[in-house]
């Protein structure tokens, strides 16, 4: 009798079991966003991208298997330490079940170990390292909307090609700017140019003077600038005081978004190459979704903002697709399902993590070119996602067999 009724229990714990690991486990689904509200970045990513969060949960329609969706955020100060604080009281004690966003490679590269230790998944759209999906990778941790490869096969690759042949970079003196540099670095080389020198500057730097000395003494065909945010804005206007594109030099911004060309206007930024992953100029969906964040923000989407909207709506569709949000069940269905959205229309997502899609190479229009505000960008090429990204089996990730 006693061990029918051991029996009848276990079974019953175990049914019990079943039936909360399907729908949402504690009710709701929590999605935090945690990047950079304050700092260099504030206008890269910042509450725009929340904003932008807040957008895919209302065309989801508000609730996931019949559980309410909420948005947490939190500046992480571009502080690793930080960042780590935050995450893991969001994950013990405030039931966040996915970080997104993480602006600053550090930051990213801190918070995604967490998520690995703790069996959670994070979306990556603010940092650029590719060590994401490379020696850091994780089974739960995806890379979205860009990394420093796309971005060097993109502005590099457009620069050689053009007679850009050697090069002299200006270099964020963190984990970002040295992976920027050394896959740009390896691009050029590559490609048959050279690398004459760089330097690292602090992260929000307000002198360049020095850095700058010192490239245009280089004699470099290229200075590449390895950062981001106001960082690559006060470098470019200081450049312009030395007349270092009067000399003959050119600036590669490698890291610059639509938000930066409107922070430094295109009288200073005009004719500036880049790459990114979403223009909102370039079609009639990618029109339609500027507009309506537009109207929410007051500005036009870049890539981190679009890019976040997607990740939360992929999130969700996984977590939808997989009748629970039970972390292997999710990451299993977002590495198996394509990406259909704005953002990332025809993406695949590899096993190491990396959302494969397409980037655009852009050109800062003229001011006598743009024929609206926010029209800064002359489209060059479509960079095909294959060519953009780092094959998988060759990113180092032990996830990939």
């Amino acid at each position: 009798m006693r061990k029918n009724f051991i029996a009848s229990v276990a079974f019953l714990l175990a049914s019990g079991t079943a039936v909360l690991a399907d729908g949402a486990s504690d009710g709701k689904v929590k999605i935090g966003i945690l990047n950079d509200q304050s700092g260099v970045y504030a206008d890269f990513g910042g509450k725009s991208s929340v904003e932008a969060a807040q957008m895919a949960v209302e065309d989801f329609g508000g609730k996931v298997l019949d559980a309410p969706i909420e948005i947490v955020d939190a500046d992480h100060q571009n502080k690793p330490d930080i960042a780590s604080n935050i995450a893991r009281q969001w994950y013990d004690t405030e039931q966040v079940d996915a970080i997104m966003e993480l602006t600053t490679s550090s930051v990213a590269l801190a918070v995604q170990a967490i998520g690995k230790e703790k069996k959670k998944i994070d979306i990556v759209t603010g940092a650029a390292t590719t060590d994401l999906t490379g020696k850091a990778c994780s089974p739960y941790g995806f890379h979205w909307a860009y990394d420093t490869h796309a971005l060097a096969v993109g502005t590099g690759g457009a620069l050689v090609k053009q007679g850009g042949d050697s090069w002299f970079f200006l270099t964020a003196d963190y984990a970002f700017g040295y992976s920027l540099e050394q896959q740009t670095s390896d691009f050029v080389k590559a490609n048959g140019g050279n690398v004459v020198g760089s330097v690292r500057h602090p992260l929000a730097s307000q002198d360049f003077s020095s850095f700058l000395l010192q490239a245009q003494s280089s004699g470099a065909k290229v200075v590449g600038l390895a950062n981001a945010g106001l960082d690559t804005s006060n470098a470019i206007k200081q450049a312009a005081e030395f007349g270092i594109t009067q000399g003959g030099q050119r600036l590669a911004a490698l890291l610059f978004t639509l938000a930066d060309v409107h922070g430094l206007g295109l009288e200073a930024a005009q004719g500036l190459t880049l790459t990114e992953g979403y223009y909102w100029n370039r079609d009639d969906e990618s029109r339609a979704f500027g507009k309506k964040f537009f109207d929410r923000t007051g500005k036009m989407p870049n890539m981190i903002h679009a890019g976040t909207y997607s990740a939360v709506l992929q999130y969700l569709k996984a977590i939808q697709k997989a009748g629970t949000d039970e972390t292997e069940a999710v990451a299993k269905q977002l590495h198996e399902m394509p990406v259909d959205d704005v953002f990332g229309r025809g993406g695949t997502v590899g096993p190491n993590g990396r959302m494969i899609h397409d980037m655009y190479l852009l050109q800062v229009k003229k001011p006598d070119e743009s024929k609206e505000a926010w029209d800064y960008f002359n489209v060059l090429a479509t960079i095909p996602g294959k060519d953009a990204y780092i094959d998988p089996a060759k990113s180092g990730c032990d996830l990939v067999k």
